[in-house]
């Protein structure tokens, strides 16, 4: 568990910041990019539960944010080089985890009638929000893919998160009665 003893290090000031084996690389970096949209993500997640979601969702969230710590970390580390770092990483287990929330949720909230528009319950339109961040860190992880390898299974993870972050909007509207805002092609 690491241990922060002082927040500043002041070794950033001049545009650099360290990956997790202290190599130094410019704060713009691909690798950095997508670890920190991750934790734009978990941070919105976190403004989401504050809204006070329903219990299924409370108990799913902190664990799901757990797992985008582990993402992030997978992340931080050049794949080459977590070898000799006990680095914690997104498994399959944590994708297939997803997978059967998706279907449960899904099962609840039956299937789409018709494209809707993020919003309805504040946290709904939280939810949809998280998605979006998703979406932008699957890009970024995907970016950084095409420059070096970001860990087996980040991809698939972001990807699942995002449908389970779609659902778990939709299902927080029904958990609070609230129809769902439906798009008006028409509009």
């Amino acid at each position: 568990m690491p241990r922060l003893t002082k927040i500043y290090t002041r070794g950033g000031d001049q545009g650099e910041t360290s990956l997790g084996t202290r190599q130094r690389v410019p704060k713009n970096h691909v690798r950095v990019d997508a670890y920190g949209v991750v934790d734009e993500l978990n941070s919105m997640i976190g403004a989401a539960m504050a809204q006070g979601l329903s219990d299924r969702l409370m108990q799913s969230l902190p664990n799901i944010q757990n797992e985008l710590f582990n993402l992030g970390s997978d992340l931080a580390f050049p794949e080459e080089d977590k070898k000799e770092f006990e680095v914690p990483r997104v498994e399959q287990r944590h994708v297939d985890s997803l997978e059967e929330l998706i279907d449960e949720l899904n099962e609840v909230v039956g299937p789409l009638e018709n494209f809707i528009l993020p919003g309805g319950s504040s946290g709904a339109a939280f939810l949809q929000v998280a998605r979006t961040i998703c979406r932008r860190a699957e890009r970024a992880v995907v970016t950084l893919a095409q420059e070096e390898d970001p860990g087996e299974l980040t991809q698939a993870y972001l990807n699942r998160l995002s449908d389970a972050l779609f659902v778990m909007g939709r299902y927080e509207n029904q958990q609070r009665g609230i129809d769902e805002p439906l798009w008006d092609s028409r509009a």
